[in-house]
């Protein structure tokens, strides 16, 4: 009892404390560890981030002068906008961690802020529509609002206006053909981000893992880049213009780094700054038309169902595929794959 007496007394500034965590937790949202994952929505055109930053900032302001029944209301519509983006995700078989844990911290505030409506007392028929409590506010004449009816109008209004994307893809629509390392009857397929750490961390770790695969001469290895940053398509260009200049292990390989050291070192971000990074480093490149090959990298994305990156595709055989997610889980499985190639049956 202690305890309820306690968050009753305290809950507007317990409500500000989450409110802030979820703040914090948006504004960590571009953050990535063992994976960087591509899962973006937009309400009318503005960033879920923001929007979710001015939400809290907007309850810290309510629960500041103490006004709960607008607090409640808030809450209450956020939990209709959380059950949406819930179903998007399960739809699309993608979970954002920010996101989970910003509606952790939303519905921990609506809990704290819970009362028991006085409808349930009134009227036992009317509990369904009381259930997630009730508000009121005498200066409109309004008394006894069901929180229901917000956390409708807060379903409806991002059913409405939101738009959302899992996988990212380049613009272009042509054909070609994506380079790749070696030959055989194992095929390695890397997706990769330039700017995505961990996406660093298992190139620079698996390099000389990879030139042994390739010198068994059973491997394939095809590198695909993901767009999930805004300068990865200039970054993916200059790869392919390299690539076709020189398309030898080493080249591809060297070049891949100087573009990683580009993106992570240097936060290179316009393409004029990275071509003149490129010559300092002696990369050489053959100017092609990079839109022939553009949809195609899309295409293995999506047929794969990439949705972080570091992500790799070991096909042992056609019936016989395993998807790693993450450098270490990556890790694991390139040398899972060698153990496999070096004891197979010559």
């Amino acid at each position: 009892m202690k305890i309820i007496e306690f968050i009753k007394k305290y809950r507007h500034i317990l409500t500000i404390f989450l409110a802030l965590v979820g703040i914090g937790i948006m504004a960590y949202y571009d953050y990535c560890d063992t994976a960087c994952s591509y899962l973006k929505g937009d309400i009318l055109g503005v960033d879920l981030k923001f929007v979710g930053i001015a939400y809290m900032a907007v309850i810290i302001v309510f629960a500041a002068f103490k006004q709960m029944n607008y607090v409640r209301a808030l809450l209450a519509a956020g939990l209709g906008v959380e059950v949406y983006l819930y179903y998007f995700q399960i739809e699309n078989e993608i979970y954002c961690p920010f996101c989970l844990a910003f509606s952790i911290m939303l519905i921990s505030s609506f809990l704290i802020n819970y009362e028991v409506p006085s409808a349930w007392r009134e009227n036992r028929s009317r509990m369904w529509l009381y259930f997630l409590g009730e508000v009121s506010f005498p200066m409109f004449k309004l008394n006894k609002l069901p929180l229901l009816l917000f956390s409708l109008l807060g379903y409806l209004t991002i059913l409405f206006t939101f738009s959302g994307s899992v996988t990212p893809s380049f613009a272009q629509v042509s054909t070609g053909t994506v380079p790749s390392l070696g030959k055989g009857p194992y095929e390695v397929i890397m997706f990769a981000d330039y700017f995505c750490p961990p996406c660093y961390r298992i190139d620079t770790k698996a390099e000389p893992l990879m030139k042994e695969l390739l010198a068994t001469g059973k491997v394939k290895i095809t590198f695909v880049d993901v767009p999930f940053s805004r300068p990865t398509p200039t970054y993916t260009k200059y790869y392919l213009y390299a690539a076709n200049a020189d398309s030898s292990v080493d080249n591809i390989l060297h070049v891949r780094k100087m573009l990683f050291e580009a993106a992570q070192l240097r936060r290179i971000q316009d393409e004029n700054s990275l071509v003149s990074y490129l010559k300092e480093k002696k990369v050489s490149w053959k100017a092609m038309d990079e839109n022939t090959i553009f949809p195609l990298l899309s295409n293995i994305t999506k047929e794969h169902k990439v949705r972080a990156t570091p992500t790799c595709v070991i096909k042992y055989s056609a019936k016989n595929i395993k998807s790693f997610v993450g450098d270490v889980e990556i890790w694991n499985g390139l040398t899972e794959l060698q153990k496999h190639v070096s004891t197979e049956k010559k």
